[in-house]
């Protein structure tokens, strides 16, 4: 029953997702190509981390891209995440989490979170508009039942898997977006 109520809650999400999607890439492409970006999740050591270095390996180097997060300071990732970050071909073992500052949002041209409850709290924190802040999650080009990407923090290295392959999607897109020639993937 409990699995039954589950996927009725998020019939909408998943209805609303193609049209999220759409409104995403159109949004990303009216804008001027951003030359800073700021990735922010929870507490800047599971999923943003990883998000920024796929950013900072797939963009072109005169992009800056940053990471932070709104609980914790100079914490490491977990070693499952670094462990699945790896799979990825990306080392997060010297990474430190940092806290998400006014100079880190003024400084950014596009903000990039994990959840919509995190680009309100920018928005309303940081007083930055909501198409300043891509929710992460609506480029997904697979069917989804939710925008927001699940924070794995306390879960094993095949949740951190999972978790980093959707966002590994995500930020395909996002590149090809941002990417002169770029296309997402329909």
């Amino acid at each position: 029953m409990g699995k039954l109520l589950r996927r009725v809650r998020r019939t909408p999400e998943r209805l609303l997702h193609p049209l999220r999607r759409r409104n995403a890439i159109e949004a990303l492409r009216a804008r001027p190509r951003p030359q800073t970006i700021l990735v922010v999740c929870h507490g800047n050591i599971c999923r943003s981390p990883f998000a920024a270095a796929l950013l900072v390996r797939e963009l072109a180097h005169d992009m800056t891209v940053q990471s932070a997060g709104f609980a914790g300071f100079n914490r490491p990732a977990p070693p499952a995440a670094i462990a699945a970050a790896q799979r990825h071909g990306l080392d997060l073992g010297d990474h430190r989490s940092r806290l998400v500052t006014a100079d880190l949002v003024r400084s950014a041209d596009l903000i990039v979170v994990m959840e919509a409850a995190q680009q309100r709290s920018i928005c309303e924190r940081f007083g930055r508009r909501p198409a300043d802040v891509l929710i992460l999650g609506d480029l997904d080009p697979a069917a989804v039942d939710t925008r927001t990407i699940y924070d794995p923090v306390n879960d094993g290295v095949e949740v951190f898997e999972q978790v980093y392959d959707r966002i590994a999607r995500c930020v395909r897109e996002l590149v090809a977006i941002l990417t002169p020639a770029g296309v997402p993937t329909s």
